[in-house]
């Protein structure tokens, strides 16, 4: 899966040398309204059911999408380079799907281990990795801060906002 992105960069460094402004935001995992699997593991997390791609212990890097669509703005006027766009603070993924589950109200009768994902092959691999990526970088060169320092303040967002939706 990792191909496309290596050749998009590459063309954008390409870009670059011949003078251009390449610019490449490397997102983490997306979630918040929207994004329709983080809408899916929030249905799934009300049902109590907790889903975590790779070990409890490994690190995700996720970005809410409000602040996504932010850093894109911000990275409109800034110098070549990559760029990590992601919350302050990666959290384990254990820790992960218990904020989820926290802003879903519920707690977790039942954990699907991540090592299932495996069995859709290369599709998921880089889903059950480990990454602890900082956005310093990137925060350095611009104003944007993201509005959700971590996947607990914004996953409570979404699970705010859906008890207002609620009927």
């Amino acid at each position: 899966m990792a191909l496309p992105n290596h050749a998009a960069e590459s063309s954008v460094n390409r870009f670059t040398t011949d003078g251009g402004i390449g610019v490449v935001l490397r997102f983490g995992w997306f979630y918040g309204p929207g994004a329709a699997h983080s809408e899916e593991f929030f249905a799934l997390a009300r049902k109590g059911l907790a889903i975590m791609m790779g070990a409890r212990q490994g690190y995700v890097s996720s970005i809410h999408v409000e602040d996504a669509g932010a850093a894109v703005s911000a990275a409109l006027s800034i110098a070549a380079g990559t760029y990590n766009i992601v919350d302050d603070e990666p959290l384990a993924k254990g820790d992960y799907a218990d904020a989820l589950a926290k802003a879903a109200g519920r707690r977790h009768w039942l954990r699907v281990p991540g090592r299932l994902a495996l069995l859709l092959c290369d599709r998921s691999t880089s889903l059950t990795r480990s990454l602890r990526v900082s956005n310093t970088r990137f925060k350095a060169v611009t104003r944007w801060t993201p509005l959700y320092p971590s996947a607990r303040e914004g996953w409570q967002a979404m699970g705010d906002a859906s008890v207002d939706r609620l009927p």
